[in-house]
């Protein structure tokens, strides 16, 4: 295949792009060549290779045509992207080399792009929920804050609760729904490709980021958890204060009733 550059473009679509309801036009994977779950869809410039979970590689398309795969994917304008771009660039040389971003090739054989494409989508992947979990920092830090100075916090347990689920969510998507722990299945068909995967996911620090990702989600988790215990201890609390007031008023009733007893 002759290439028009050496550009390299990595897109994530986000979640929008492979939800039961999105508006994505699936045609556009019937159109090229699947392997697992990507589909190389080769054009006049270059290729790309579209991933299940939302992120396309572009080797050597240009910019008017990466624009205009964007705009012909939606069905309509409704779907919305949280886009989002990495660019590398590639050449070609007696072996593999990946240095500086960029990548030399040792051949024009596909399987070899799509071995590093893999290691890019988890890699834009992972950026993602980086993002996501770095907003939620952002959001949440002032609430140990809070906690110190007055004893308490603003939110609800209803509130609590469903922070915890979308952290807990977050955390499975991560090492269950996505595998970004794990070798794609495609390697599983052609091992003599991993070698390649495995090498730019350590070039993009793939395993290392997800380790500490998980270590930031799980510390945001347990101090959700303490807040949340807190709230439970103090509904307890409070609780058991209404038992005493109810038991008292029961007290003072039945002393009442006594009296007039006695009285009669």
């Amino acid at each position: 295949m002759a290439f028009s550059d050496n550009k390299l473009s990595i897109y994530n679509f986000g979640d929008d792009f492979s939800s039961v309801n999105s508006n994505i036009d699936k045609r556009f994977f019937e159109g090229g060549t699947r392997y697992r779950d990507a589909v190389q869809i080769v054009v006049a410039t270059g290729e790309y290779w579209l991933f299940d979970y939302g992120v396309v590689v572009f080797w050597a398309v240009d910019k008017a045509e990466r624009q205009a795969l964007i705009n012909n994917l939606k069905k309509d304008n409704t779907t919305h992207f949280e886009k989002i771009e990495e660019h590398l660039s590639f050449t070609f040389a007696n072996e593999l080399m990946i240095k500086k971003d960029v990548i030399s090739l040792p051949d024009h054989d596909p399987l070899i792009r799509l071995a590093i494409s893999h290691a890019l989508a988890q890699s834009s992947k992972l950026m993602e929920y980086e993002v996501q979990a770095q907003n939620s920092i952002k959001n949440y830090s002032h609430i140990p804050e809070e906690l110190a100075k007055f004893g308490k916090i603003s939110i609800s347990q209803k509130e609590i609760a469903k922070i915890r689920g979308t952290l807990l969510s977050t955390k499975s998507d991560i090492i269950l729904h996505y595998g970004l722990l794990d070798t794609p299945d495609f390697f599983w068909e052609y091992p003599e490709y991993e070698a390649t995967y495995e090498r730019m996911a350590r070039y993009m620090d793939i395993r290392q980021r997800v380790d500490l990702l998980s270590k930031k989600l799980s510390t945001i988790n347990e101090l959700f958890e303490v807040l949340a215990e807190e709230q439970k201890h103090q509904h307890s609390s409070f609780l058991e204060w209404i038992i005493i007031v109810l038991i008292g008023i029961e007290i003072v009733l039945f002393f009442v009733e006594e009296l007039k007893d006695l009285m009669v």
